[in-house]
């Protein structure tokens, strides 16, 4: 242990010698850069450009590119870099976290390699916590890169898909995380290339790195939307339709439990709802809920599949147990089919259109890099997760703060009783005091205990954190106390006011040990800044959450044995604070492990995202005729289908094919038994794509210009897979719960998750290549035809004006006795199944 433990050490010390060796060189040009004019050192943006553009690295123009913004921030700013800031510079390019403690200006820290990396043009985007934080560095730091004749944006969640995409355009874009996380999500829902507003993301350098990549590592983000009234209205539409369907207007096929509409049913289909073809590209989202409608009602059974318990809710019934599953509802609106053919309320369900959690999305970055004054304590985690070191930079001046010992005592009243004590006589002597608190409650509790001892404070919690960042500025004059949680100004320096040096500098007291070492450090870090003098105390309880969960049991049976006084019974010592740590470090263990894990199953999801949003991009951005890849699903569809019987007995297998075609493929009329019997697979499958090609043909025939079939193409296959991959996450959240029991079965979660989920995505390619088929033989087409803005928006106005044919009104002509493959009495030349039999007349 001694030994891994001086390795490390070793590693940081030759680490830092490099950095200032190469620090040294940028101070080497201080001379040259301060002799430049305004306009000589401006120029050098430019030259600075043109090298990179004939072949020069960015590691090569470090040195004079550093020098260049160090002179830039002296004139603009009045600020210039110290070596450990520059030190602190190239850690960040290099893609690593130089650990710089609060004060040690981090923020012009970050002008060096934000510069740098932007004179490429690929974009780089600095990332912080907060809109104000993101405004308040752009404006201050944008100075300075403006100067140099660099363009910076702001991403702000109020902003328009102009004004973003025009900050996303900018050399530097300052933005939160989790707006660039919403924005990638959207980007990959839209239809059109000119809709999305990010580039490809090139470097990010994220402020207080540690809370967006550790704290908040599994926070997924979810675009979803909820289902309208016109959507639970469909359900009972379509349930009505298909209550009033024949047996000869369906077909069920038992062993694979599915159904779907016979010729006379998609008739009465479109007579129900006035649709000229059921299977019209707008018409996707009404062809789910039908199918749905479908299963629930043949293929659902009640009191086998499902019940209605008293409260009116259809509750699923466990084909093991016999026991209703709590909590459980079928996916992809099957649930909601149900609760229409029963009667029921409808329940509103949201539907997850696209998610995507921080450690993914930082991950996908070319280059990624952050800064945070309390980073090494999470050092294998940045290293195993996002392949990033991170670099401990000494700070300017020698640190003066005194953290004293922690503070133990045996219940909480007596612990906040020493607290208010504390803190009422530092306010006597009028120095400033910062309390951190783990939570609002108790920053409330302290809150009304301050007031009762009369010391005049403020509070700072997430009721008013409007005021945040004038709070923590104010923190620092004599005689202010501050009430806070941990975590709160986080990234605004508290600095002292006239003659709060002389008074100790700010005293920052802790109410409780957060799990979190880094925590604990970040609120310590509050005081001592840049040399300033100050102290911290923490005080613990037996009765504090982290105490109750390690070792509170054996200091207690060991002041018990030293018989002291609740009064006398406060412990102060180094073995104490080791304990407590070594309690930390356990939790942070746990919580690793509880991270790591979330990433194993998220990264099957991340591999199955990239390649969706990789064919949707392809797709959105296509200047070429689709039909090869339209063409291959189709065969690909064939193929499946064909397959998918073998083990049956052969006529059924025949008779099941037959039924695919005519359904799915080809006009009804045109194929029958006769055309498969005596056929081996592979011909069936050769004849079947032969006919389906001359199908295609046939329909891409009625767009008469290259434009408006590229245009079909696409609205086809993006509708499909957009509807489909959103179902799929359902599926994918669904599968996740239920694979974590499988642990009891001595199985391995996380394998079996990948395994099924590998089947999963199979399946559900299968599915959009099934759909692509269907509409794209099926539909009726128009030379209208034109992408939604957004495939959300698609899934949501494709339902909004279907309504049931009412009875047919005016003047019409006659089609009494007219048969399906009839002429059409109106004259238009067609048979009358593909004409006024396929439509009303108004």
């Amino acid at each position: 242990m001694v030994n891994i433990l001086k390795t490390i050490i070793e590693n940081d010390k030759g680490e830092l010698k490099k950095l200032e060796k190469m620090a040294d060189k940028v101070i080497a040009y201080a001379d040259e850069m301060a002799a430049l004019s305004d306009d000589e050192l401006r120029a050098k943006t430019v030259e600075f450009k043109e090298r990179y553009n004939q072949g020069e690295t960015l590691d090569e123009l470090l040195y004079e590119a550093f020098a260049v913004v160090r002179e830039a921030a002296k004139r603009v700013l009045g600020l210039y870099p110290y070596p450990v800031q520059i030190m602190g510079g190239i850690v960040l390019h290099h893609g690593d976290v130089p650990e710089m403690r609060t004060g040690e200006g981090k923020t012009l820290t970050a002008t060096m390699p934000v510069y740098l990396n932007a004179l490429s043009g690929k974009g780089v985007h600095v990332v912080t916590v907060n809109e104000y934080l993101a405004s308040r560095d752009a404006t201050e730091m944008g100075e300075v890169y403006s100067w140099l004749g660099l363009s910076v944006g702001i991403n702000l969640a109020a902003k328009s898909s102009l004004e973003k995409r025009e900050a996303y355009n900018c050399d530097i874009t300052y933005s939160t995380n989790s707006e660039i996380g919403f924005d990638y999500l959207r980007d990959n829902m839209v239809v059109r290339a000119e809709d999305m507003v990010q580039r490809p993301l090139n470097f990010a350098l994220v402020d207080e790195v540690d809370s967006i990549l550790i704290d908040e590592a599994r926070t997924p983000l979810i675009v979803s939307g909820a289902q309208s009234s016109e959507t639970n209205q469909l359900y009972f539409l379509a349930d009505n339709l298909v209550k009033s369907l024949d047996e000869a207007d369906y077909i069920i096929d038992v062993p694979s439990k599915t159904i779907s509409l016979s010729d006379s049913g998609i008739d009465k289909a479109e007579s129900f709802f006035k649709l000229k073809n059921l299977y019209d590209i707008e018409n996707v989202a009404l062809t789910h809920f039908i199918d749905n409608a479908l299963r629930a009602n043949y293929i659902m059974t009640y009191d086998i599949d499902y019940l209605v318990n008293d409260e009116q809710e259809v509750m699923i019934i466990d084909p093991f147990t016999g026991r209703t599953m709590e909590g459980r509802r079928y996916s992809d609106g099957l649930h909601q089919a149900i609760e229409a053919k029963e009667g029921v309320p409808v329940q509103n369900e949201s539907k997850t259109s696209a998610s995507i959690t921080y450690q993914n999305l930082f991950r996908m970055y070319n280059k990624l890099a952050g800064m945070t004054g309390t980073g090494k304590t999470e050092e294998e985690e940045f290293r195993e997760i996002y392949n990033i070191r991170v670099v401990p930079i000494p700070t300017n001046r020698p640190i003066a703060r005194i953290d004293h010992e922690d503070l133990l005592y045996p219940s909480l009243e007596y612990k906040f009783n020493a607290v208010v004590a504390d803190v009422k006589t530092r306010y006597e002597k009028g120095q400033p005091v910062l309390v951190g608190t783990v939570a609002v409650e108790t920053s409330d509790y302290l809150s009304k205990r301050l007031v009762a001892a009369g010391v005049p404070h403020e509070v700072l919690n997430a009721k008013n954190h409007y005021r945040e960042a004038q709070i923590i500025m104010n923190a620092g004059q004599r005689g202010a106390v501050t009430i806070a949680t941990n975590m709160a100004g986080r990234g605004t320096d508290i600095k002292l006011g006239p003659g709060v040096r002389e008074l100790g500098g700010l005293c920052v007291i802790g109410t409780e040990r957060h799990e979190s070492r880094r925590i604990d450090n970040q609120l310590r870090g509050r005081s001592g800044r840049q040399g300033d003098p100050g102290e911290s105390q923490f005080y613990l309880s037996l009765e504090d959450d982290l105490m109750k969960r390690f070792g509170s049991e054996r200091i207690k049976a060991f002041m018990e044995r030293m018989n002291l006084t609740e009064e006398e019974s406060v412990i102060k010592s180094k073995m104490l604070t080791r304990q407590v740590e070594g309690a930390q470090k356990r939790v942070e263990g746990n919580n690793y492990d509880s991270r790591k894990q979330v990433l194993q199953y998220d990264d099957v999801m991340r591999e199955q995202r990239e390649i969706i949003y990789r064919q949707r991009q392809d797709v959105i951005t296509a200047d070429r005729d689709l039909a090869p890849e339209i063409k291959a699903m189709i065969k690909r569809t064939i193929e499946r289908q064909v397959a998918d019987h073998k083990a049956s007995k052969r006529d059924e297998a025949l008779e099941a094919i037959l039924r695919f075609a005519q359904i799915n493929l080809l006009p009804e009329d045109t194929i029958s038994l006769a055309d498969l019997e005596g056929k081996s697979d592979q011909e069936i499958v050769l004849d079947l794509y032969n006919r389906a090609l001359a199908v295609y043909d046939s329909q891409v025939a009625k767009l008469r210009d290259e434009d408006r079939v590229r245009e079909f193409q696409k609205v086809l296959i993006l509708r499909v897979v957009d509807n489909r991959w959103t179902d799929h996450i359902d599926t994918m959240d669904q599968l996740r719960n239920a694979v974590s029991l499988r642990g009891y079965a001595q199985n391995n979660p996380v394998v079996e998750y990948q395994s099924e989920a590998f089947e999963t995505f199979k399946e559900m390619i299968g599915a959009i290549e099934f759909d692509v088929t269907r509409l794209m033989m099926k539909a009726q087409i128009h030379d209208n035809i034109e992408r939604e803005r957004t495939s959300h928006e698609a899934r949501t106005t494709a339902v909004k004006n279907i309504v049931p044919a009412q009875a047919v009104t005016g003047d019409q002509v006659s089609f009494e006795g007219v048969e399906r493959n009839d002429p059409c009495p109106c004259q238009s030349g067609k048979k009358f199944k593909n004409c006024h039999g396929r439509k009303q007349v108004y």
